[in-house]
């Protein structure tokens, strides 16, 4: 490509420098070669090669384009559905960036900038990226061309589908399964691929790590100081008891005591993704072990995340178990408050608080859901009223209520420094590894991560 519009001047003078045009080339031509990795590409500029690209599999070319970073936190997407497939990769929360300079979006192998599935990508995202990030992804549509039309715009970036609500709905809900998956179906880091494991197609959708066969003995053998640590069994009944006592939970589906959990016992054979507790750091870090080396969570954000996932359910369940307080919490307030407790007072009993006056500038909480029954009441109260008084009830209920929620989780959540007995540990593992998206908090941060024994090798230079 040379002496660009010679022949133009009106366009010509329009061109930056050589430097900008030269990025503008060469995203071109990346955008192509993702679509096209049976094809080598080369690009050159001033007789120099900027870019080399060999004939690869799909994996390998976007681990070349985008990063092998990118790839190593990322999952692999694939949904069917009737004509509509999609696939690609799509990272993890942790992952997300501060420009949107690595989401590449093709429709039957064009490039597009589509504002349907740029939104449909962000939905699925939104339990779980901050406000200020993006998401990154590799993502590719197929679907009948008939139904698509390309001829919107001069650049053949957009796009216009006949079904729109369509393709919007299976690319929001193919994309959020895959983000939603628990961590016993795949585990973040440990989900990583080896280096060199042979990649020749696009992924079949999400598969489980492949984890070396073990039982409970030979994993107890590997654990030369979890006697001293007063273990003893890690499995249900002790973990259970445990966490009840600084978790709570929701009303049985059985008609069970309200804050009861899912069986916590480890599985018959081998060893849970998240492993057993080991020792707590600083009141801040649980530290696991599991097959595949230190598993290490970030307790807070953890159990914020399940709470949430737990409020979020009964509330659209209508079946929010709720808890009296032995003592009411009695507080000041201001004229404002009172009066905003006794018109939203039938809300307030919806979402399982028991508000009510007790004079002209004073509220009781009598009750609370069981879920914050550790959270200090008086500050889920001013909280929420903050909430009604500034946002109303339709608001809270229907745009805002994940966020709100998301912020009595954050109310709720055991705090930094909080001191856990291994099994009250043990039993916050079992729990991450039910509940979806288990691995991110509610903020888009990751609730653990994985230390394999190769990077801890590594690490201290074993082996060489």
């Amino acid at each position: 490509m040379r002496d660009l519009y010679y022949n133009t001047p009106a366009r010509r003078k329009f061109l930056k420098s050589d430097a900008t045009e030269f990025a503008h080339c060469a995203e071109a031509v990346r955008r192509i070669a993702l679509a096209h990795p049976a094809v080598a590409f080369t690009l050159t500029h001033n007789g120099r090669v900027s870019l080399h690209l060999k004939k690869s599999d799909a994996r390998a070319r976007v681990g070349a384009i985008i990063g092998d970073d990118f790839l190593a936190e990322s999952r692999p997407l694939d949904a069917l559905a009737g004509p509509l497939r999609v696939f690609g990769f799509c990272a993890l929360p942790a992952y997300s960036r501060a420009r949107n300079d690595a989401q590449y979006c093709y429709v039957n192998g064009r490039f597009v900038r589509d504002k349907l599935l740029v939104h449909a990508l962000r939905e699925a995202y939104q339990d779980q990226l901050h406000g200020s990030r993006y998401p990154a992804y590799c993502v590719f549509l197929e679907i009948d061309p008939a139904t698509v039309d390309v001829n919107v715009h001069p650049q053949k970036t957009e796009v216009r589908f006949r079904d729109a609500r369509a393709v919007h709905q299976f690319v929001f809900h193919a994309v959020q399964r895959l983000l939603a998956s628990p961590l016993l179906a795949t585990t973040g880091a440990a989900a990583r691929p080896e280096p060199g494991a042979e990649q020749t197609r696009w992924p079949q959708g999400p598969t489980a790590p492949s984890a070396p066969a073990s039982d409970e003995s030979s994993y107890a053998s590997r654990v030369p100081y979890q006697g001293s640590l007063r273990v003893g069994n890690p499995g249900a009944a002790s973990s259970t008891a445990a966490y009840l006592a600084f978790v709570g939970g929701v009303q049985a589906a059985d008609g069970g005591q309200p804050g009861a959990l899912p069986d916590s016992a480890p599985p018959a054979t081998g060893v849970p993704p998240l492993g057993y507790a080991l020792a707590q750091l600083h009141g801040v870090y649980i530290l696991a072990q599991n097959s595949q080396g230190m598993v290490v969570v970030d307790m807070h954000a953890a159990h914020e995340r399940i709470l949430y996932e737990k409020l979020k359910q009964a509330l659209a369940d209508q079946q929010v178990a709720t808890q009296a307080l032995l003592i009411p919490a009695v507080f000041s307030a201001e004229a404002v408050d009172v009066a905003a407790a006794e018109e939203y007072a039938e809300v307030l009993q919806q979402l399982g608080f028991d508000l009510a006056p007790m004079g002209p500038c004073q509220l009781a909480v009598r009750r609370v859901p069981v879920l914050l029954q550790a959270a200090d009441p008086e500050s889920l109260a001013r909280s929420l009223l903050d909430e009604l008084r500034e946002h109303g009830v339709s608001q809270l209920l229907t745009a805002r209520r994940n966020e709100f929620l998301a912020g009595m989780a954050c109310h709720g959540a055991v705090r930094a420094r909080r001191l856990l007995s291994i099994a009250e540990m043990n039993a916050l593992l079992r729990q991450m590894e039910e509940t979806e998206r288990g691995d991110q908090c509610n903020h888009g941060r990751p609730t653990w991560t994985q230390l394999s024994m190769a990077d801890l090798d590594r690490h201290f230079l074993r082996g060489r």
